[in-house]
């Protein structure tokens, strides 16, 4: 049972084991043996014995390899798929997934569909239904983003029969 129990135990803390210690397993060795050991029940020293095994035996690392493995977006860098330089011409390409989920009005906002518009309808309320099918016009950050993304073929200007986005097209008094 006792046995068990410290098992179970210093696998639960052999994460913070390496933050805990800072020494190398030689001096934590000798310490153990000098110490004095206060009496206590045979439960609470076979829990100790093996966290004390697990601490010292434990790699050191420096303070960014024990957080990066907590936070992956540490050592992760965001990609977008751009093509600087594509292979047939040379030129700068789109992303596809831009062009294909975003709209561009000529002032320089790009228009989106609101995420999970398409997800589970069937368990949703119709309020919420009729909110997930409203446009949402990105924000500045975004709209200069995917200006990166594309190339100027998605940025001139289109006239289409009954264009739905007319109005929108053109902004007064707005700085992008």
């Amino acid at each position: 049972m006792a046995a068990a129990l410290a098992r179970r135990v210093s696998g639960l803390l052999r994460p913070l084991s390496v933050s805990i210690c800072a020494r190398t397993p030689k001096i934590c060795q000798f310490s153990s043996l000098v110490q004095p050991q206060p009496l206590y029940s045979f439960a609470a020293a076979a829990i100790r014995a093996p966290l004390r095994a697990a601490v010292c035996q434990t790699p050191r690392y420096n303070i960014l390899q024990r957080v990066s493995s907590l936070t992956p977006s540490l050592t992760l860098q965001p990609s977008r798929n751009l093509t600087y330089y594509s292979l047939k011409k040379g030129k700068r390409k789109s992303v596809k997934s831009v062009t294909e989920r975003f709209m561009r009005l000529h002032c320089g906002l790009w228009l989106r569909r609101k995420a999970g518009y398409k997800k589970k309808m069937w368990k949703k309320k119709p309020d919420r239904r009729k909110r997930l099918r409203e446009h949402v016009f990105c924000n500045k950050t975004q709209s200069k983003l995917l200006d990166k993304m594309t190339t100027s073929f998605w940025k001139r200007r289109n006239w289409y029969a009954d264009d739905p986005y007319l109005k929108y097209h053109e902004r007064v008094n707005l700085k992008v």
